[in-house]
């Protein structure tokens, strides 16, 4: 493997990319538009959000490329663009459900990524 260094070419994307997926609704809105495009007052309907909130969330997706989107008279339609993110957070999720149900009860809520000291 490359040395640390050479790789700040892809560390540097990736944390953006990490960013860009570290806010819940974002997840969700990727996961309600997996399996095709739906307009915001479906995924409003799904999320439990505000209209102007889910406005800024599917915007900001839409910036990155993770989202497409279409006008059919009033309405906006929105799928994924990038199936690669997609493929991305369904690994991640499920990883974190397994663990999730793997953890013993005995640690209390809330799921530790990193080991250590609780």
């Amino acid at each position: 493997m490359a040395d640390l260094k050479e790789m700040d070419a892809v560390f540097e994307p990736v944390a953006d990319l990490f960013r860009l997926l570290s806010t819940p609704i974002r997840l969700k809105i990727i996961c309600a538009v997996c399996n095709g495009e739906r307009n915001v007052s479906e995924l409003l309907e799904l999320i439990d959000t505000t209209q102007p909130n889910m406005s800024q969330h599917l915007a900001t997706l839409y910036r990155a490329g993770v989202l497409g989107k279409r006008r059919e008279g009033t309405q906006i339609f929105y799928r994924l663009d990038n199936p690669r993110v997609a493929d991305l957070c369904r690994a991640v999720c499920t990883q974190v459900a397994l663990d999730m149900a793997q953890q013993p009860a005995a640690n209390g809520p809330g799921l530790r990524l990193v080991a250590g000291r609780r």
